[in-house]
């Protein structure tokens, strides 16, 4: 019989294969497998019943892991004993009659159109590391990539001819994402001045890049937008999606599509997109209550 270990590698696996999922995903589906294996102590993963799963949620709860986080975990677990029961390991998927648990659903930090042109305004355009700066940002806010896909940009991506930039999403998804005039301007302007300046002569083939001749890391890059946002007076907390979400709200507010939101930002179901119409409504009510006669 197989370990919990090679069980649970196998799983993951499997899991690569069939859905291409990212490594961070995989990586939290792996910890609480075996977080849960752990728990279990000398009992099998195949012998798993449904009071066992109930208790170890109760167990979790009672040492503080919340609702989210409670959720997650049961997900791994239905995910888990579905390919058990596929692969013919198990007869009775245990997860099947545990209900997860009610969360509400956290509206995403944004920033207002002021705060974001402030943001934008922060680089010093006379610094070539500066004018980088300014280019990914009105990149990351013209397109709402996620700060992966924004990071690992390559030439082969951008048409500067169409104006579109092609990205490779969650899931191995590709879309084509417009850039817009302004962006596309201040791209072409990086790319025969700043960028060359940068690398001297290296060769790299990111779009944004280092003094050290390689490409940015995604912790580099929130540290920037951090300092631009601390220099433009933002004192709001910045998450690493916070310009995305700019985006995808400001589109909103100015009357784009649902469903247009939904295929620019890459989300494969529309419910993920929907968030942000609480937002957007949010915005609507507190312009009714401020400016009608009768608010």
């Amino acid at each position: 019989m197989k370990s919990a270990l090679e069980q649970i590698d196998l799983f993951l696996d499997s899991l690569w294969v069939e859905s291409g999922l990212s490594e961070n995903t995989l990586a939290a589906y792996g910890s609480d497998l075996k977080i849960f294996a752990k728990w279990l102590k000398d009992k099998s993963l195949l012998e798993v019943t449904e009071s066992d799963i109930a208790l170890f949620l109760e167990n979790r709860y009672k040492e503080g892991v919340g609702s989210r986080s409670s959720a997650r975990i049961l997900s791994s677990l239905r995910r888990f004993y579905g390919y058990l029961q596929r692969e013919g390991s198990i007869e009775i998927d245990p997860t099947v009659l545990i209900e997860a648990p009610r969360i509400g659903r956290l509206l995403p930090e944004s920033l207002s159109e002021i705060d974001v042109e402030l943001l934008l305004d922060a680089p010093e355009l006379f610094d070539i590391l500066g004018f980088r700066d300014k280019v990914m940002l009105e990149i990351l806010y013209a397109t709402g990539l996620r700060v992966s896909e924004l990071i690992g940009l390559k030439f082969a991506q951008i048409s500067f001819r169409q104006g579109f930039v092609r990205v490779m999403g969650k899931g191995g998804k590709e879309r084509l994402v417009p850039v817009g005039e302004q962006a596309m301007d201040w791209l072409e302007q990086y790319m025969v001045g700043a960028r060359k300046d940068i690398l001297a002569s290296r060769q790299c083939d990111f779009l944004f890049v280092t003094k050290r001749g390689s490409g940015m890391t995604r912790q580099a890059f929130w540290h920037i937008i951090k300092r631009y946002a601390k220099k433009a007076g933002i004192n709001k907390a910045l998450s690493p999606h916070t310009l995305r979400h700019a985006f995808a709200t400001h589109l909103l507010n100015h009357g784009a599509d649902l469903r247009v939101v939904q295929l620019l930002l890459g989300h494969s179901d529309l419910s993920t997109t929907q968030i942000y119409t609480h937002i957007a409504q949010e915005r609507l009510q507190r312009l009714h209550a401020e400016f009608h006669p009768r608010g």
